[in-house]
């Protein structure tokens, strides 16, 4: 159906990808500082009794201090939850009134700023699964429109990242495992994995049909979260491994997505689920994500990642972890939200079981990088 160049690099990365091939190990040798330790810290951004409290993604806005999060009430699907800061984490609102069809969310909600070509900005929302649906807002967030298809097609955790190009246009990534792209669909066995991108020309208005960027059953990967080098010349997506059978793995794209690499194994201290990177002050790169390694003392908890861009093209660990969140219940936590103030102070802001027994709830954590590389 969507029939592109892009078919034909999913079928050279399948072969490429070979579940015979000698993984990477399993662990890693890099520190890992601990902040949980630091209560002074940690902001509680929403909690409400016996309601589970989900999966969540945050906008800066212009200003450098406000923030957006939206999370659902759910494990993914559920009426999506709007609140604000205007501190840069230190305290959140009351949860805002959002448009009736936020309620009839089915899966993990996500938002990002856009501009179009006449430099009109907005902020999109989008909410997944069959069809995947969109809301926009021109205000910055104070008013929104309705939940509505952006085509014929669904997916999972969509859109998972989102990237300007040089042209202007965005790209958005996200995947499906056969349920969902198209309507009634038929899943294959084994199960295949498929990784999509789809471009918009209009600053986020309209989207054309999704391109299939790579698929496989030999390795499940997805979620992707996207990267631009730091002299703008290529971009690079890490990506979960869903089959827990690999570490994670990383496609570049040196023709602004126009193609992509083969997938590649990362080394195990990149290895999680939601990756959500931002660059510090000083160059290096601040990447957050749910630790699924499959040999680690955070597994199943919140962590992040310091290294740089390099670290990911050479294959090589990076320079340190953070545990910023310890959870109690499997690895039912951390798809975090993640911006820098205008002072080089980053907020991240995630769902987790924070306290034994109890729904998970929304944290918010301040730090610097600067201040934690003596620790």
């Amino acid at each position: 159906m969507f029939t592109s160049v892009f078919a034909l690099i999913a079928a050279a990365a399948l072969a490429a990808v070979r579940v015979d091939d000698a993984p990477l190990p399993a662990g890693y040798t890099i520190p890992v500082v601990d902040l949980t330790k630091d209560a002074s810290r940690y902001t509680v951004v929403d909690r409400e009794a016996g309601q589970y409290l989900g999966h969540v993604t945050t906008v800066l806005l212009e200003n450098g201090r406000s923030i957006l999060a939206v999370y659902p009430k759910g494990h993914g699907r559920g009426a999506i939850v709007l609140k604000r800061s205007d501190n840069g984490g230190k305290t959140w609102s009351a949860r805002k009134r959002t448009p009736a069809s936020w309620a009839t969310s089915l899966e993990v909600p996500t938002i990002f700023p856009t501009v179009d070509a006449a430099g009109k900005k907005r902020l999109v929302l989008f909410s997944g699964l069959y069809p995947i649906r969109e809301s926009v807002s021109e205000d910055e967030g104070k008013t929104w429109t309705e939940l509505k298809p952006i085509g014929d097609f669904g997916g999972i955790v969509a859109m998972s990242c989102m990237m300007r190009l040089k042209n202007g246009d965005y790209v958005c990534m996200f995947h499906d495992d056969g349920r969902y792209f198209q309507e009634k669909a038929a899943p294959k066995k084994p199960v295949v994995f498929t990784l999509y991108q789809t471009v918009s020309h209009d600053g986020g208005l309209t989207w054309q049909a999704p391109s299939a960027v790579f698929s496989s059953s030999a390795v499940h990967l997805c979620e992707p979260g996207i990267i631009r080098s730091p002299d703008g010349k290529r971009l690079a997506v890490l990506l979960r491994e869903n089959s827990r059978r690999r570490n994670s793995f990383v496609i570049f794209s040196d023709d602004e997505a126009g193609s992509w690499s083969v997938p590649r194994e990362l080394p195990a201290a990149l290895t999680g689920d939601r990756h959500t990177a931002i660059y510090c002050p000083d160059g290096r790169l601040l990447i957050t994500f749910r630790d699924t390694t499959r040999e680690s003392v955070t597994k199943g908890d919140w962590v992040a990642w310091v290294g740089t861009f390099d670290d990911i093209v050479n294959g090589t660990e990076g320079q340190y972890r953070m545990l910023l969140g310890k959870n109690h219940y499997g690895a039912d936590c951390a798809y975090p939200g993640l911006v820098m103030l205008k002072d080089g102070t980053f907020v991240a802001t995630t769902y987790g079981h924070w306290t034994e027994g109890e729904q998970p709830y929304i944290l918010s954590v301040r730090f610097k990088v600067k201040a934690l590389d003596g620790k």
